[in-house]
């Protein structure tokens, strides 16, 4: 695990120096097309459970999660910003979280970080899901996305942190720019909005 939190912080200091002008680029759009924030901070749950604010490009209209939807994001969600549209297809909204592998609280791959609400009901089993630290994409990311129920999410998760290592997140990673380029599995069906609350409470 040193070896992947070594690569971690390299690689996250290296392409934040490298992408910071693009970076401030796409936070002064923010702020010329919407009113709101730059940032999107939320609390998630990470190593071990521990609680972190994680970071995204606000995507979204001020206190979305509160309008009709939650937090879940569908298709035409008339809740997200035409720039937000673009940021969600290519992933660029994910790219603030380098911040969060820099302080290390994140990873580049793992699972992704939940609300804290949702890991208060984890069973002993899906709690192994916090045995390592959340990630910016992950085994779940490209076997599926939005597509995958969050049992499913889970159990690929579960899955992932069993069978760690370095070769397997070099998978994850040359796949992910597969995804990230067909911009597939990007949004939550709205029909399954309510499903997925239910899920995400077992």
């Amino acid at each position: 695990m040193l070896v992947k939190e070594i690569i971690d912080r390299f690689a996250a200091f290296i392409l934040l120096v490298c992408l910071s002008g693009f970076l401030l680029i796409i936070g002064m759009l923010i702020k010329l097309t919407s009113r709101g924030p730059v940032f999107f901070r939320q609390e998630r749950a990470g190593l071990n459970g521990k609680p972190f604010l994680i970071y995204k490009f606000r995507t979204m209209l001020v206190n979305a999660e509160k309008m009709d939807g939650g937090y879940a994001a569908f298709e035409q969600d008339p809740r997200i910003t035409k720039l937000g549209r673009f940021l969600r297809k290519s992933s660029l909204d994910e790219l603030p979280q380098l911040i969060n592998v820099l302080r290390g609280e994140m990873s580049l791959i793992g699972p992704r970080p939940t609300l804290m609400d949702q890991v208060e009901k984890y069973d002993n089993r899906k709690r192994k899901r916090l045995d390592m630290k959340p990630g910016i994409t992950g085994w779940a990311q490209i076997n599926g996305r939005n597509s995958l129920s969050w049992p499913e999410k889970i159990e690929l998760d579960l899955w992932y942190v069993a069978n760690w290592s370095i070769w397997l997140d070099l998978i994850i990673l040359l796949k992910t720019i597969k995804v990230v380029v067909g911009s597939g599995d990007i949004y939550v069906k709205k029909t399954n909005c309510v499903r997925e609350s239910k899920e995400m409470k077992m």
